[in-house]
């Protein structure tokens, strides 16, 4: 059983995150889990959020500013990240 959120994009496999092409405008890129992680592209209304903002506060004591993976690193599982944002109006 598969649902989609139509304001997360989720990231081809084959691009590389440095490209910034791929991001259309008004959207940003994030990457999400606690081992593996995976590209989503979400939109900046997103950044609106009072939630969104904890998780990224959560992102900073963990990572600083400093995301080797070329965008914003978020330490959660992938399904709390898209319970969080599933909730979101764009």
């Amino acid at each position: 059983m598969g649902f989609r959120l139509p304001s997360i994009v989720h990231a081809k496999k084959n691009q590389t995150p440095s490209k910034s092409l791929d991001v259309p405008k008004g959207y940003f890129a994030v990457y999400v889990g606690e081992s593996k992680k995976k590209r989503f592209v979400i939109p900046v209304s997103y950044l609106n959020q009072s939630s969104f903002q904890d998780l990224l506060s959560l992102a900073e004591e963990e990572f600083g500013y400093d995301h080797p993976m070329g965008g914003i690193t978020i330490p959660c599982s992938e399904d709390a990240f898209l319970d969080l944002t599933s909730g979101f109006s764009v």
